[in-house]
């Protein structure tokens, strides 16, 4: 497997220090220090490939750590905190991410013998060790950057691959059931995504149950379990999150920018602004801009 990790740092050596698209629908990759504010966010369901270096995610009270020996599923938007790291001999932190699109998995298992219920009230994330069929299909996808004529024709089939070996694992029904309609952790995900679209407003827990067609408890016990978090902290940490997007870019200030994300007191919103980042909101900001 390092003659294909080999190749795969040598084809993402183009990317940045931000998130740098590869004209592949759906592929993006990253390279070297990230900015702390920019690791700090939603992210949308992805599998991640780390190819040097090391990172770590933490989702709620849950800390994983991957490296190029393992790569990261997540099936849902979660609100998470991300830290990279350089390799033990210097080697910058590199990564590529295919972002998942649901309806590609569904017309996929629409091809495979039908799966087996998967287990209740189970995390949406994990780390799993990589293998050499999975980084096959990596090297394939990320070739196709010197070939831009050919992603039309080939990146949609190795799009399939790199899914199909993902489901092959021991993380496969994570992207089985966020494909198939029935099933709790897709219930969760149209969930997720009204409080995404509408973090600023007020939420009822039931209103949630109700849009997930789950009853009050269950609901409650599957979206812990998804995302480490309760419906309400999940709320929580998207509208700091976006509060410190607007605070970096200067688009208001703490006071203007608690209201914009739904806070009734600005006090309440520094209070736990300062508890969840480390610093008051101006001052947070601030650094950030200086940097």
């Amino acid at each position: 497997m390092e003659t294909q990790l080999a190749e795969l740092r040598a084809l993402a050596q183009r990317a940045e220090n931000r998130r740098t698209e590869t004209g592949i629908p759906r592929v993006a990759m990253v390279q070297g220090s990230i900015p702390e504010h920019q690791l700090a966010a939603v992210y949308d369901p992805m599998v991640n490939l780390i190819l040097s270096g090391w990172k770590t995610m933490t989702v709620g009270d849950q800390i994983l750590r991957y490296d190029p020996a393992t790569y990261f599923v997540m099936s849902v938007d979660l609100p998470a905190v991300g830290a990279v790291h350089p390799s033990d001999c210097g080697a910058p932190y590199l990564a590529v991410n295919l972002t998942i699109q649901p309806t590609v998995v569904a017309a996929l298992l629409a091809d495979m013998p039908k799966p087996a219920a998967s287990g209740l009230y189970r995390a949406a994330f994990s780390v799993a060790p990589v293998t050499a069929d999975l980084l096959d299909a990596w090297v394939r996808m990320l070739r196709l950057m010197e070939r831009p004529e050919e992603i039309a024709a080939l990146a949609p089939s190795y799009e399939r691959e790199i899914l199909f070996r993902v489901l092959q694992g021991p993380m496969g029904w994570m992207l089985r059931d966020i494909a198939m309609p029935d099933t709790a952790l897709s219930r969760i995900g149209v969930a997720i995504q009204w409080i995404r679209e509408n973090f600023a407003r007020p939420i009822r827990v039931e209103t949630l149950a109700e849009m997930a067609t789950l009853s009050v408890s269950a609901f409650h016990r599957h979206f812990k379990a998804a995302t480490a978090l309760s419906p309400l902290q999940y709320q929580k940490h998207v509208r700091l999150l976006h509060a410190r997007a607007l605070l970096v870019a200067g688009e208001g200030n703490a006071t203007s920018v608690a209201f914009d994300v739904g806070y009734e007191s600005p006090t309440q919103f520094s209070r736990e602004y300062a508890r969840q980042f480390g610093l008051p909101p101006s001052r947070d900001a601030a650094r950030f801009r200086r940097g």
